[in-house]
């Protein structure tokens, strides 16, 4: 049985430094292209989102025909913990932050979370979906980092080479979940 997952990036923050778990809202006003992103998915289809705002209110402008599932706190973005809302140049221990960046998974920024325990938070939400929605169509709205991990995990990807992916705001990853694994149908795509 297959399930579609449909990932969608919030829309922009326009803030300019690291954004983890800190709640800024997103903007929404294009709405020719929320317009466009609405048309290019699936209805009927279930829909969830982080619980932060930027996603939630991304994913209210999303629900038309779709079933609304609870936020999940689970598909939040990394926590950058201290670092949350400083530009990299602002950061003071700028070793720790390019180790962060330069050996993923190794390094924790302080009093956040590592990359691998994102992949395993993402995981296992994205698990809990599948299993409760078998054959679904499942329209995802969360963060960068949470589609990376999802991408990583479906291209067996090391964090390195899911880092090197760009994904816009408004933009979809498609991946499908199928009995023998996944497949990528989509990625960064900006309808």
């Amino acid at each position: 049985m297959k399930t579609r997952l449909f990932w969608v990036r919030h829309g922009p923050t326009h803030a300019k430094g690291l954004v983890g778990w800190a709640d800024l809202p997103a903007d929404l006003s294009d709405t020719a292209r929320i317009a466009r992103l609405d048309a290019h998915l699936p209805k009927p289809a279930m829909l969830v989102s982080s619980d932060l705002s930027r996603a939630a209110a991304t994913a209210d402008t999303l629900a038309g025909h779709r079933t609304r599932l609870p936020h999940d706190p689970a598909l939040r973005e990394l926590h950058f913990g201290d670092w949350d809302l400083q530009s990299p140049d602002d950061i003071e221990d700028q070793a720790r932050y390019r180790a962060f960046w330069d050996q993923p998974g190794e390094v924790r920024p302080p009093s956040g979370e590592t990359w691998p325990e994102l992949v395993a938070r993402v995981d296992a939400a994205t698990d809990a979906l599948i299993s409760a929605h078998p054959g679904a169509d499942l329209v995802i709205v969360a963060h960068l980092g949470v589609i990376l991990t999802q991408l990583q995990r479906a291209l067996d990807l090391t964090t390195t080479e899911a880092f090197s992916h760009n994904i816009a705001p408004l933009s979809v990853t498609e991946l499908h979940h199928v009995p023998s694994g996944w497949h990528v149908e989509g990625i960064d795509h900006a309808p």
